[in-house]
């Protein structure tokens, strides 16, 4: 690796051994100002001692006395009868153990175990064990999201969501707040607000409340917050979770304690402008609301978490200005968010799609609805037919022309993704001026058997080549050293790319991976920091911590920044962990992007 490569990646990797202090701090709050500033919890009431009480004198009876057996009338005790004194009563009730209370509330049977917080099963739950959760965590605060590479991103994301036991020295609750709140800045935000619900409330940590509040905003989801918004606000004093009082007994249809309660925020003056004027839209949008709230957002110069998932809960148009200062990851969530119009989801879901957030079939599915919407804007709505045209145009000619014009000359990363089960109906044939997109396009959405039908009919030593010498799983041949030298692919950076993808495919021989090396001055022999982090990481097979350092390994804004040492680092490693089909789409999809 050269010089600057190793020196960057190193500091990366040191920089985040230093920081494994800091993650056990909470995550940087990013609601706006106001939000997030912890309030002095209020003083305990002094509980006041009952008042002794005494037996009250019964009162001689009125009715008539009952005849004893033997139909002998009893006559009535003479004098009234005496109060008798008992002890004075205890100031306060014995208290319950937290613990007892607990297993009432929530039986032993049907607690969840914080060992196995996720949602699936796509990654074994030994993903993290052994290493050291200190070390992991900082890896997650220092990893820049989204990636360069979409496959990569699809790898992290199943890791962190799925059912995983928590690295050494790291809290179960901790270590899910962590894993959510790198989804969260990749643009994943169903999957970080499923990480956070896989938690029983009684388990959650002040750092888990917090990350629990970002993720529901980010779905525009209120209502998420209700089964925690009490405790939420008594463990941490956050004023956002001061706000979600109300608003969720307005959405639990009690209008008149929402009304108080807001109005009590109101005069404490938690919140103003249109941070306050959201949250009363929210709260008047519940039962028995009774009030209507008109946004203005004149004068607001950003957008925050909190004003973007309650303006998302009630249909609030964001201007389209404050989306200019967000980070990528917001569009993701503009993407995923049901309650944002439709139209104005259409161009952010395929920036998701090229981040990995959208898949081929979601995307098809988005402008499936577009082409059934009447209100629909033209241009989803000319896309929408000619995508049903790439799909079901009367022969493969019509449905070629439907593909060129979708992808017009220079297409974007995600528009491949849209039409790859369009390309799928596309005969293999040597005629095609654009098999090579038609195999970049079939890899984008994964389906590599189906791509290497077009083995035959690319040019040999174009990028289709390239892609398919790379993504075939069936391939058992090496690739030549002539093969390689043969390769054109437009830029010196691809073939030093393809290169190192071969090589940690294992699809080149020793002595031609050693030539190559020198040829193309690509040091893949080099150690530093990192190479060794992620070589260790993979002898002791974890999995996620392969896919984490990848991350690290990835840290640039295009394919063009990623070193080649790196790329064949990662790609040997995650053939280590099992992951070979990840290795090959991350390989081919180098030379697509690139």
């Amino acid at each position: 690796m050269r010089t600057s490569s190793n020196a960057s990646l190193a500091a990366a990797v040191i920089a985040a051994a230093a920081a494994a202090a800091l993650a056990q701090e909470r995550p940087e709050s990013i609601l706006p100002p106001g939000f997030g500033d912890t309030a002095p919890a209020p003083a305990p009431a002094t509980p006041r001692p009952a008042t002794p009480g005494r037996v009250p004198v019964p009162a001689t009876p009125e009715t008539t006395p009952t005849p004893a057996a033997g139909g002998v009338i009893q006559p009535l005790p003479s004098g009234t009868p005496s109060a008798t004194p008992t002890a004075t009563p205890t100031p306060t009730p014995t208290p319950i153990d937290p613990a007892t209370l607990a297993r009432y509330e929530m039986p032993e049977f049907a607690r969840r175990s914080l060992n196995a917080v996720g949602v699936s099963a796509e990654v074994g739950p030994a993903a993290f064990a052994g290493a050291d959760g200190g070390f992991v965590q900082a890896l997650m605060r220092r990893t820049a999201a989204p990636l360069p590479s979409r496959w990569l991103s699809i790898a992290l994301r199943r890791a962190l969501s799925s059912r995983l036991e928590p690295p050494d020295g790291v809290d179960g609750a901790d270590f899910a707040a962590e894993r959510a709140w790198l989804l969260l800045r990749m643009g994943e935000s169903v999957a970080a607000r499923a990480v956070v619900q896989g938690v029983d409330n009684a388990d959650y940590t002040p750092k888990l409340y917090q990350v629990a509040m970002n993720a529901m905003l980010a779905t525009g989801d209120p209502a998420g917050l209700c089964p925690l918004a009490d405790a939420g606000r008594a463990a941490t004093g956050e004023r956002g979770w001061a706000f979600a009082q109300p608003i969720c007994a307005a959405l639990a249809g009690n209008g008149t304690a929402a009304r108080a309660q807001f109005t009590a925020l109101r005069r404490r003056r938690l919140a103003t402008g249109v941070d306050l004027l959201l949250a009363e839209k929210v709260v008047g949008a519940g039962s028995q609301g009774r009030q209507a709230v008109t946004i203005e957002w004149d004068g607001v110069d950003r957008l925050t978490t909190w004003r973007f998932g309650l303006a998302a809960a009630t249909g609030t148009t964001i201007p389209e200005a404050l989306f200019a200062g967000v980070g990528a990851q917001v569009m993701s969530w503009r993407a995923l968010a049901p309650g944002i119009p439709l139209a104005q989801r259409v161009e952010a879901a395929e920036v998701a799609a090229g981040q990995g957030v959208f898949s081929n079939t979601a995307l098809v599915d988005l402008y499936g609805a577009v082409a059934a919407d009447d209100d629909a804007p033209s241009g989803p709505t000319a896309t929408a037919t000619d995508l049903r045209t790439a799909y079901a145009g009367v022969d493969s000619a019509t449905r070629m022309a439907a593909l060129r014009q979708l992808w017009r000359a220079r297409p974007s990363y995600a528009r491949l993704v849209l039409t790859a089960r369009a390309a799928v109906r596309q005969p293999a044939s040597g005629d095609n001026t654009d098999a090579n997109r038609i195999v970049a396009s079939l890899l984008s959405a994964g389906l590599d058997r189906t791509a290497a039908r077009w083995s035959g009919a690319v040019a040999a030593g174009g990028d289709g080549w390239a892609m398919l010498a790379l993504a075939d799983p069936d391939r058992r041949q090496f690739v030549s050293y002539a093969q390689l030298q043969g390769y054109d692919g437009g830029s010196e950076i691809k073939r030093r790319l393809l290169f190192a993808g071969l090589a940690g495919l294992g699809r080149l021989s020793a002595e031609d991976i050693e030539r190559a090396a020198e040829a193309l001055d690509v040091r893949i022999g080099a150690a530093n920091s990192w190479t060794r982090a992620l070589d260790r990481a993979a002898a002791d097979g974890q999995a996620g911590s392969v896919l984490l350092l990848a991350a690290i390994g990835m840290q640039t804004g295009s394919w063009r920044g990623v070193p080649p040492e790196a790329l064949y680092r990662i790609v040997t490693a995650l053939r280590a962990v099992g992951l070979d089909g990840e290795a090959r789409m991350i390989a081919a999809e180098a030379i697509a992007r690139a």
